[in-house]
């Protein structure tokens, strides 16, 4: 089975822990709110000219599950249909994440990558420590993730607690397994991308190698450099090529975007 980090955005991140032990298992959310929705283009580079090739969208919600107040977010992912005919995709993701640990209680995925197709719902039994996937049991650690949970988990690490080189651990659950990988943080700088210029928090994490995505540190990821904690850049090489993701709109962040810079 192939195994992959979530494109167009998947991207990202991951839940974490700091290296003094289990603090972020207890994390409290800072960083974003219910109506939040951010949207991005993907640009794809395989002659050395990036073109506009996909997009994608993620929307949070605060819903009810289990009788449980949750975030309920949705994450799409699709190739230009002018590029369709290269590598298509036509993904949705989704989470039910808990308002107050931020831990996942269900993930659900339907993916359609270059005639590559998955459907996979997941829900976790944070009491028991497992997980149920379409194709099973699984034991799972206590501060288990989900690709898409991770995102808005990771959001609320605090960087300042991190010098530049510093691994954080983390653990996730995808495709029937318990991976621990880690995001390498590189420091600050400023970003200038489609959408302006940012001061940004930059950190590579390890991927999976997947269909799409090479393993190891070849991804670099940008999130703004404020409260907010916003991806706002990505870079990698694929199978084929590389991409570049771009943050292009946002509705009903938490906070001002305070560390946009403008455009040039």
């Amino acid at each position: 089975m192939a195994k992959k980090s979530i494109l167009i955005l998947y991207l990202i991140l991951n839940c974490i822990r700091t290296s003094a032990g289990d603090d972020f298992c207890g994390i409290v959310n800072t960083t974003f709110q219910a109506g939040e929705s951010i949207g991005f283009k993907v640009f794809y580079n395989v002659i050395g000219i990036y073109v506009d090739a996909g997009h994608a969208e993620f929307n949070l919600g605060l819903e009810r599950y289990q009788n449980r107040p949750v975030y309920h977010v949705v994450g799409l992912g699709f190739s230009n249909e002018s590029y369709d005919w290269i590598f298509k995709v036509r993904d949705r993701y989704e989470t039910y994440i808990d308002t107050a640990s931020l831990r996942p209680y269900r993930f659900i995925r339907h993916v359609d990558e270059g005639g590559y197709k998955m459907n996979d719902n997941v829900t976790f039994n944070h009491e028991t420590g497992t997980a149920v996937s379409s194709h099973g049991i699984f034991k799972v650690p206590a501060c288990i993730q989900d690709v898409l949970s991770s995102i808005y988990y990771a959001r609320n690490i605090d960087f300042d607690h991190y010098s530049p080189g510093d691994k954080i651990p983390f653990q996730m659950f995808l495709d029937d397994e318990v991976y621990s990988l880690y995001i390498r943080y590189l420091g600050k700088e400023v970003i200038k991308t489609r959408y302006g210029k940012f001061k940004a928090i930059k950190f590579k994490p390890l991927l999976i190698k997947g269909t799409i995505f090479e393993g190891g540190e070849k991804m670099a990821v940008w999130i703004t450099d404020d409260a907010n904690h916003i991806p706002v850049r990505i870079e990698s090489p694929i199978s084929v090529g590389s991409i570049k993701v771009d943050m292009m709109s946002y509705r009903n962040l938490r906070y001002p975007l305070q560390s946009f810079l403008g455009v040039e």
